[in-house]
């Protein structure tokens, strides 16, 4: 089976488990990525393949941010004027507090942000990487894979040994092409 799956800093590609996959693509209205009609996993195959079902696309506000617990990690998914749908550590790393769905979502130049409630640092919602630092070191805040199946958002979380702003703990997955394609 095959999910649609949004990296946070390269567009859409297909992720393939078992034998089955399907072409890339896009949902004409949104631009998140999809799933063919019947190619999705069962839940119990999605969560041994490490996808969380996290919620329904219409339940995320557009340009506002959303928290969710999966497990023991807390994240936050925004949802940007285009439709497109982003995942990240709920934990700013600047003063380690869970309020990154309350930030201010925007874009810099074409790249979607969040700007932390904080102390302000904006981050890139694709990469993690922070654009505004605010005079202090340069940090990072995790990205999730995100995709979309029948309305449903599915998240796979990135391990703790993959490095902040990684697309992916996973190395099977090929470095990021330039641009956004969600």
């Amino acid at each position: 089976m095959t999910l649609m799956e949004t990296t946070p800093d390269a567009g859409t590609s297909a992720v393939t488990t078992g034998s089955a996959s399907v072409a890339s693509g896009t949902t004409p209205d949104a631009g998140t990525p999809t799933v063919t009609p019947g190619s999705a996993p069962s839940p119990a195959r999605q969560a041994a393949q490490g996808w969380t079902r996290v919620c329904r696309v219409d339940d995320l506000l557009v340009e506002r941010g959303a928290a969710a617990l999966l497990g023991d990690r807390q994240i936050a998914l925004f949802r940007t004027f285009d439709g497109r749908i982003f995942a990240t550590d709920q934990i700013d790393p600047f003063s380690g507090a869970a309020v990154l769905s309350r930030g201010i979502v925007g874009d810099r130049g074409g790249v979607p942000t969040v700007a932390s409630p904080m102390y302000k640092q904006v981050f890139d919602l694709r990469t993690g990487a922070c654009l505004d630092t605010q005079g202090k070191d340069p940090l990072a805040v995790a990205v999730h894979p995100v995709a979309v199946d029948d309305g449903d958002v599915f998240v796979k979380l990135v391990t703790a040994s993959a490095p902040a702003g990684s697309a992916h703990a996973d190395p099977a997955h090929a470095a990021p092409a330039e641009g956004d394609a969600r």
